[in-house]
Protein backbone atom coordinates (compact mmCIF):
# COMPACT_ATOMS: atom_id res chain seq x y z
CA UNK A 1 0.00 0.00 0.00
CA UNK A 2 1.53 3.18 -0.75
CA UNK A 3 1.90 5.93 1.62
CA UNK A 4 -0.62 8.34 2.19
CA UNK A 5 0.26 11.89 0.41
CA UNK A 6 1.41 14.24 3.04
CA UNK A 7 -1.27 16.94 3.48
CA UNK A 8 -1.04 20.61 2.27
CA UNK A 9 -0.94 22.55 5.01
CA UNK A 10 -3.25 26.09 4.60
CA UNK A 11 -1.33 29.06 6.64
CA UNK A 12 -3.51 31.15 6.03
CA UNK A 13 -6.26 29.56 7.97
CA UNK A 14 -3.28 28.33 10.86
CA UNK A 15 -3.37 32.33 10.86
CA UNK A 16 -6.53 32.34 11.44
CA UNK A 17 -7.03 29.68 14.03
CA UNK A 18 -4.18 31.64 16.17
CA UNK A 19 -6.17 34.87 15.89
CA UNK A 20 -9.31 33.20 17.28
CA UNK A 21 -7.77 31.32 20.10
CA UNK A 22 -6.58 34.77 21.54
CA UNK A 23 -10.30 36.16 21.20
CA UNK A 24 -10.71 35.53 24.74
CA UNK A 25 -14.13 36.07 25.41
CA UNK A 26 -15.57 36.43 29.33
CA UNK A 27 -18.66 34.88 30.31
CA UNK A 28 -19.63 35.88 33.93
CA UNK A 29 -19.11 38.45 36.30
CA UNK A 30 -15.73 40.02 37.38
CA UNK A 31 -13.97 42.55 39.01
CA UNK A 32 -11.91 44.72 36.85
CA UNK A 33 -8.51 45.41 38.77
CA UNK A 34 -7.36 43.47 41.52
CA UNK A 35 -5.50 45.35 44.66
CA UNK A 36 -2.56 46.20 42.89
CA UNK A 37 -4.47 47.44 39.97
CA UNK A 38 -3.90 45.12 37.15
CA UNK A 39 -7.24 43.97 35.27
CA UNK A 40 -8.20 40.66 36.89
CA UNK A 41 -8.79 39.28 33.16
CA UNK A 42 -8.61 40.62 29.68
CA UNK A 43 -10.73 40.29 26.79
CA UNK A 44 -14.05 41.01 25.28
CA UNK A 45 -17.29 40.29 25.80
CA UNK A 46 -21.34 40.95 25.10
CA UNK A 47 -22.82 42.39 28.33
CA UNK A 48 -20.47 44.95 30.76
CA UNK A 49 -19.15 42.12 33.07
CA UNK A 50 -16.25 43.89 34.66
CA UNK A 51 -17.36 45.75 37.67
CA UNK A 52 -15.40 48.91 37.76
CA UNK A 53 -13.76 50.29 41.31
CA UNK A 54 -12.13 53.49 40.40
CA UNK A 55 -10.43 53.21 43.83
CA UNK A 56 -8.44 50.13 42.91
CA UNK A 57 -6.94 52.28 39.97
CA UNK A 58 -3.60 52.85 40.74
CA UNK A 59 -2.19 55.95 38.97
CA UNK A 60 -2.13 59.69 39.68
CA UNK A 61 -5.24 61.63 39.44
CA UNK A 62 -4.44 62.89 36.22
CA UNK A 63 -3.75 59.54 34.28
CA UNK A 64 -7.50 58.43 35.11
CA UNK A 65 -9.84 58.75 32.02
CA UNK A 66 -13.52 58.46 32.06
CA UNK A 67 -16.08 59.27 29.20
CA UNK A 68 -19.76 58.94 28.10
CA UNK A 69 -19.97 60.49 24.35
CA UNK A 70 -22.91 59.67 22.09
CA UNK A 71 -23.86 60.21 18.20
CA UNK A 72 -26.99 60.32 16.84
CA UNK A 73 -27.40 60.06 13.00
CA UNK A 74 -30.63 60.48 10.80
CA UNK A 75 -29.84 58.66 7.49
CA UNK A 76 -32.77 59.41 5.48
CA UNK A 77 -32.83 63.43 6.83
CA UNK A 78 -28.79 63.89 6.74
CA UNK A 79 -28.33 64.69 9.57
CA UNK A 80 -26.83 64.49 13.08
CA UNK A 81 -25.73 65.25 16.32
CA UNK A 82 -22.89 64.32 18.82
CA UNK A 83 -22.52 64.72 22.57
CA UNK A 84 -19.16 64.18 24.77
CA UNK A 85 -18.97 64.31 28.66
CA UNK A 86 -15.02 63.37 29.71
CA UNK A 87 -12.93 63.89 32.60
CA UNK A 88 -9.31 63.80 32.32
CA UNK A 89 -8.45 64.40 35.68
CA UNK A 90 -7.06 67.55 34.78
CA UNK A 91 -9.53 68.89 33.18
CA UNK A 92 -13.44 68.22 32.08
CA UNK A 93 -14.18 68.52 29.02
CA UNK A 94 -18.01 68.85 27.11
CA UNK A 95 -19.04 69.37 23.81
CA UNK A 96 -21.78 69.33 21.66
CA UNK A 97 -21.39 69.17 17.74
CA UNK A 98 -24.41 69.35 15.16
CA UNK A 99 -23.64 67.79 11.77
CA UNK A 100 -25.15 68.66 8.23
CA UNK A 101 -24.09 66.00 5.83
CA UNK A 102 -26.42 68.00 3.00
CA UNK A 103 -24.32 71.13 3.06
CA UNK A 104 -21.19 69.17 4.50
CA UNK A 105 -20.47 71.04 7.48
CA UNK A 106 -20.43 70.87 11.40
CA UNK A 107 -20.67 73.16 14.20
CA UNK A 108 -18.89 72.45 17.31
CA UNK A 109 -19.20 73.39 20.66
CA UNK A 110 -16.61 73.13 23.21
CA UNK A 111 -16.48 73.88 27.25
CA UNK A 112 -13.91 73.24 29.94
CA UNK A 113 -13.16 72.91 33.13
CA UNK A 114 -9.87 72.89 34.94
CA UNK A 115 -8.93 70.48 37.70
CA UNK A 116 -11.89 68.17 38.17
CA UNK A 117 -10.13 65.44 39.40
CA UNK A 118 -12.65 62.93 38.73
CA UNK A 119 -15.84 64.74 40.54
CA UNK A 120 -17.97 65.04 37.73
CA UNK A 121 -20.06 62.27 38.53
CA UNK A 122 -19.43 59.54 36.59
CA UNK A 123 -21.20 56.14 37.54
CA UNK A 124 -19.23 52.73 37.18
CA UNK A 125 -21.63 51.51 35.09
CA UNK A 126 -23.16 52.30 31.91
CA UNK A 127 -26.33 50.68 33.34
CA UNK A 128 -27.27 53.20 35.79
CA UNK A 129 -26.34 56.46 37.06
CA UNK A 130 -27.50 59.75 35.31
CA UNK A 131 -24.66 62.77 34.38
CA UNK A 132 -25.14 66.14 34.08
CA UNK A 133 -22.63 69.27 32.78
CA UNK A 134 -23.50 72.42 33.55
CA UNK A 135 -22.02 75.91 32.82
CA UNK A 136 -22.74 79.26 31.60
CA UNK A 137 -21.61 77.97 27.86
CA UNK A 138 -23.60 74.50 27.41
CA UNK A 139 -25.76 71.98 29.76
CA UNK A 140 -26.01 68.35 29.01
CA UNK A 141 -27.96 65.62 30.66
CA UNK A 142 -27.47 61.95 30.48
CA UNK A 143 -30.61 60.51 31.48
CA UNK A 144 -30.79 56.75 32.22
CA UNK A 145 -34.26 54.85 32.59
CA UNK A 146 -35.35 51.55 31.80
CA UNK A 147 -34.90 50.35 28.15
CA UNK A 148 -33.90 54.24 27.13
CA UNK A 149 -31.44 56.86 27.20
CA UNK A 150 -32.36 60.65 26.94
CA UNK A 151 -30.05 63.19 26.49
CA UNK A 152 -31.00 66.67 26.70
CA UNK A 153 -28.62 69.90 25.83
CA UNK A 154 -28.94 73.07 25.41
CA UNK A 155 -26.30 75.66 24.28
CA UNK A 156 -27.55 79.60 24.05
CA UNK A 157 -25.07 80.70 21.33
CA UNK A 158 -23.47 78.31 18.54
CA UNK A 159 -21.48 81.27 18.02
CA UNK A 160 -23.53 83.11 15.56
CA UNK A 161 -26.35 84.29 18.19
CA UNK A 162 -28.25 81.05 17.50
CA UNK A 163 -29.61 78.99 20.44
CA UNK A 164 -29.60 74.86 20.48
CA UNK A 165 -32.14 72.63 22.23
CA UNK A 166 -32.18 69.15 22.09
CA UNK A 167 -34.21 66.70 23.51
CA UNK A 168 -33.80 62.99 22.52
CA UNK A 169 -34.15 59.15 23.48
CA UNK A 170 -32.46 56.24 22.47
CA UNK A 171 -34.52 53.01 23.02
CA UNK A 172 -31.81 50.12 24.64
CA UNK A 173 -32.79 46.55 24.09
CA UNK A 174 -31.48 45.09 27.48
CA UNK A 175 -31.25 41.63 25.86
CA UNK A 176 -28.97 43.32 22.88
CA UNK A 177 -25.44 42.38 22.65
CA UNK A 178 -22.88 44.94 22.83
CA UNK A 179 -18.85 45.77 22.74
CA UNK A 180 -17.20 45.26 26.06
CA UNK A 181 -13.53 45.00 26.18
CA UNK A 182 -10.80 45.31 28.77
CA UNK A 183 -7.49 45.00 28.09
CA UNK A 184 -4.15 46.72 29.25
CA UNK A 185 -0.90 48.18 27.98
CA UNK A 186 2.60 46.49 27.31
CA UNK A 187 5.05 49.20 28.09
CA UNK A 188 2.66 49.14 31.61
CA UNK A 189 -0.09 46.53 32.77
CA UNK A 190 -1.72 48.81 34.95
CA UNK A 191 -2.53 50.95 32.61
CA UNK A 192 -5.98 49.52 31.13
CA UNK A 193 -9.05 50.92 28.36
CA UNK A 194 -12.20 49.24 29.90
CA UNK A 195 -14.52 50.58 26.92
CA UNK A 196 -18.40 49.57 25.68
CA UNK A 197 -19.83 50.43 22.63
CA UNK A 198 -23.48 50.24 22.38
CA UNK A 199 -25.22 50.53 19.05
CA UNK A 200 -28.50 50.39 17.00
CA UNK A 201 -30.38 52.46 19.47
CA UNK A 202 -33.46 53.96 17.86
CA UNK A 203 -33.81 57.24 18.55
CA UNK A 204 -37.19 59.73 18.70
CA UNK A 205 -36.87 63.51 19.01
CA UNK A 206 -36.28 67.06 18.08
CA UNK A 207 -33.26 68.96 18.00
CA UNK A 208 -33.86 73.08 17.52
CA UNK A 209 -31.36 75.14 16.30
CA UNK A 210 -32.57 79.17 16.03
CA UNK A 211 -36.33 78.75 14.64
CA UNK A 212 -35.86 75.62 12.45
CA UNK A 213 -36.34 72.20 13.70
CA UNK A 214 -34.89 69.07 13.11
CA UNK A 215 -36.80 65.85 13.86
CA UNK A 216 -35.52 62.46 14.58
CA UNK A 217 -37.62 59.36 14.13
CA UNK A 218 -36.67 55.24 14.73
CA UNK A 219 -36.95 54.48 11.35
CA UNK A 220 -33.68 55.88 10.16
CA UNK A 221 -32.16 57.72 13.21
CA UNK A 222 -29.89 55.39 14.87
CA UNK A 223 -27.79 56.54 18.24
CA UNK A 224 -24.36 54.73 19.51
CA UNK A 225 -22.79 54.98 23.00
CA UNK A 226 -19.35 55.40 23.47
CA UNK A 227 -18.66 54.49 27.40
CA UNK A 228 -15.37 54.14 28.88
CA UNK A 229 -12.83 54.26 31.73
CA UNK A 230 -9.17 53.52 32.12
CA UNK A 231 -5.76 54.58 33.25
CA UNK A 232 -3.98 55.84 30.17
CA UNK A 233 -0.58 56.49 28.95
CA UNK A 234 0.64 59.87 27.49
CA UNK A 235 0.89 58.95 24.10
CA UNK A 236 -2.02 57.30 22.36
CA UNK A 237 -3.71 56.40 19.16
CA UNK A 238 -6.36 55.08 17.71
CA UNK A 239 -8.70 54.10 14.83
CA UNK A 240 -12.41 53.68 15.51
CA UNK A 241 -15.34 53.02 12.92
CA UNK A 242 -19.02 52.73 14.03
CA UNK A 243 -22.18 52.47 11.95
CA UNK A 244 -25.84 51.63 12.89
CA UNK A 245 -29.31 51.31 10.68
CA UNK A 246 -31.76 48.93 9.37
CA UNK A 247 -30.67 45.96 6.27
CA UNK A 248 -33.99 45.00 5.36
CA UNK A 249 -36.12 45.93 8.52
CA UNK A 250 -33.69 44.26 11.04
CA UNK A 251 -31.23 46.28 13.18
CA UNK A 252 -27.63 46.49 11.73
CA UNK A 253 -24.56 47.98 12.85
CA UNK A 254 -20.60 47.33 13.69
CA UNK A 255 -18.09 48.58 16.12
CA UNK A 256 -14.37 48.91 14.96
CA UNK A 257 -11.02 49.68 16.19
CA UNK A 258 -7.64 49.03 16.75
CA UNK A 259 -4.40 50.68 17.80
CA UNK A 260 -5.24 51.50 21.64
CA UNK A 261 -3.66 49.54 24.30
CA UNK A 262 -2.08 45.78 23.05
CA UNK A 263 -5.14 44.06 21.86
CA UNK A 264 -3.26 40.51 22.10
CA UNK A 265 -6.36 39.20 24.16
CA UNK A 266 -9.18 40.22 22.45
CA UNK A 267 -9.97 42.77 19.77
CA UNK A 268 -13.31 45.19 19.77
CA UNK A 269 -14.38 44.26 16.59
CA UNK A 270 -18.11 43.49 16.11
CA UNK A 271 -20.90 43.34 13.65
CA UNK A 272 -24.32 43.31 15.72
CA UNK A 273 -27.28 41.37 13.52
CA UNK A 274 -31.06 41.48 15.37
CA UNK A 275 -29.17 42.18 18.56
CA UNK A 276 -26.78 39.16 18.47
CA UNK A 277 -23.00 40.36 18.00
CA UNK A 278 -20.63 38.18 15.46
CA UNK A 279 -17.00 38.56 16.46
CA UNK A 280 -14.56 39.61 14.12
CA UNK A 281 -10.52 39.59 14.01
CA UNK A 282 -7.72 41.90 13.06
CA UNK A 283 -9.40 45.30 10.88
CA UNK A 284 -7.45 47.50 9.24
CA UNK A 285 -8.07 51.33 7.73
CA UNK A 286 -6.13 52.08 4.77
CA UNK A 287 -6.54 56.02 4.62
CA UNK A 288 -4.59 58.93 3.08
CA UNK A 289 -3.27 60.59 5.89
CA UNK A 290 -2.40 64.00 3.20
CA UNK A 291 -5.87 63.75 2.53
CA UNK A 292 -8.63 62.37 4.91
CA UNK A 293 -11.90 62.74 2.60
CA UNK A 294 -10.21 60.87 0.00
CA UNK A 295 -11.82 57.38 0.08
CA UNK A 296 -10.93 55.06 2.69
CA UNK A 297 -10.78 51.15 2.55
CA UNK A 298 -11.35 49.01 5.42
CA UNK A 299 -10.57 45.28 5.43
CA UNK A 300 -10.32 42.62 7.78
CA UNK A 301 -8.00 39.30 8.17
CA UNK A 302 -10.92 37.17 8.30
CA UNK A 303 -12.01 38.47 5.19
CA UNK A 304 -15.54 39.19 7.23
CA UNK A 305 -15.62 42.74 6.77
CA UNK A 306 -14.69 44.86 3.29
CA UNK A 307 -16.21 47.86 3.11
CA UNK A 308 -15.24 51.52 1.18
CA UNK A 309 -15.86 54.43 3.25
CA UNK A 310 -16.89 57.62 1.23
CA UNK A 311 -16.30 60.74 3.89
CA UNK A 312 -18.80 63.81 3.55
CA UNK A 313 -17.93 65.57 6.55
CA UNK A 314 -14.26 65.92 8.73
CA UNK A 315 -14.75 67.22 12.18
CA UNK A 316 -11.20 68.17 12.27
CA UNK A 317 -9.56 69.79 15.13
CA UNK A 318 -5.98 70.23 16.73
CA UNK A 319 -6.36 71.44 20.24
CA UNK A 320 -2.61 72.49 21.83
CA UNK A 321 -1.79 73.62 25.24
CA UNK A 322 1.03 73.40 27.24
CA UNK A 323 1.72 69.97 27.99
CA UNK A 324 -1.52 68.53 26.24
CA UNK A 325 -2.56 67.89 22.50
CA UNK A 326 -5.04 66.15 21.03
CA UNK A 327 -5.42 65.48 16.50
CA UNK A 328 -8.69 64.76 15.61
CA UNK A 329 -9.51 63.49 12.33
CA UNK A 330 -13.15 62.14 13.26
CA UNK A 331 -15.15 61.91 9.33
CA UNK A 332 -18.12 61.25 8.88
CA UNK A 333 -19.59 59.72 5.57
CA UNK A 334 -21.32 56.07 3.88
CA UNK A 335 -19.91 52.76 4.09
CA UNK A 336 -20.50 50.58 1.35
CA UNK A 337 -19.13 46.87 0.55
CA UNK A 338 -19.83 43.42 2.07
CA UNK A 339 -20.05 41.83 5.83
CA UNK A 340 -19.68 38.10 6.25
CA UNK A 341 -21.99 36.53 10.21
CA UNK A 342 -20.48 33.97 12.12
CA UNK A 343 -23.29 31.72 9.84
CA UNK A 344 -21.39 32.71 6.61
CA UNK A 345 -24.59 34.60 5.49
CA UNK A 346 -23.19 37.51 3.52
CA UNK A 347 -24.86 41.40 3.75
CA UNK A 348 -24.26 43.27 0.91
CA UNK A 349 -23.62 47.07 2.14
CA UNK A 350 -25.34 50.04 -0.16
CA UNK A 351 -24.15 53.29 2.06
CA UNK A 352 -25.15 53.19 4.93
CA UNK A 353 -24.02 56.21 7.17
CA UNK A 354 -21.34 55.88 9.73
CA UNK A 355 -18.35 57.25 11.03
CA UNK A 356 -14.51 56.42 11.23
CA UNK A 357 -11.48 58.46 12.98
CA UNK A 358 -7.80 58.87 13.32
CA UNK A 359 -6.74 60.29 16.94
CA UNK A 360 -3.65 61.02 18.38
CA UNK A 361 -3.45 62.24 21.33
CA UNK A 362 -0.50 63.31 24.66
CA UNK A 363 -2.58 63.78 27.56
Amino acid sequence: MPPLPFPRIDLTAICVIIEAMNQHEIISPIELLDDRGHIVEEGWARRQLWRYDRSRIRASWYRIKEWDYYCVLSQKREYGIAFTVSDLGYAGLASIVWLDFAKRTFVPFDSLKMFTRGKLGFAPTSSRGDLRYKDNKLEISYILRKGERRIVARCPSLGDGRELQCDLVLAQDPEADSMNIATSWKENRRAFYYNQKVNCMPARGEVTIGGEHYPFEPDDSFGVLDWGRGYWLYRNRWYWGSASGLYEGIPLGWNIGYGFSDRTPASENMIFYGGRAHKLEEIAFHINPNDYMAPWKITSSDGRFEMDFEPIVNRHSDMRLVVISSLQNQLFGYYSGQLILDDGRTLKIDKMLGLAEDVQNKW
